[in-house]
């Protein structure tokens, strides 16, 4: 049986949707936030900030 923590907050990957692939490593609320998340994070590799998109 899986913890309560990890069932409502599952570790998901954020990838940039730069092309660079480059990818965050985050956990998210399932309740909260059902859908793909979407963020505005910084990529090193292009020295810019651009969303980054939940993986699957």
């Amino acid at each position: 049986m899986a913890s309560k923590s990890t069932d409502v907050r599952p570790i998901v990957k954020l990838k940039s949707t730069a092309g660079t692939g480059y990818t965050y490593v985050t956990r998210k609320n399932r309740r909260n936030d059902p859908d793909r998340l979407v963020m505005k994070k910084y990529d090193p590799k292009i020295r810019k900030h651009v969303d980054f998109r939940e993986e699957r």
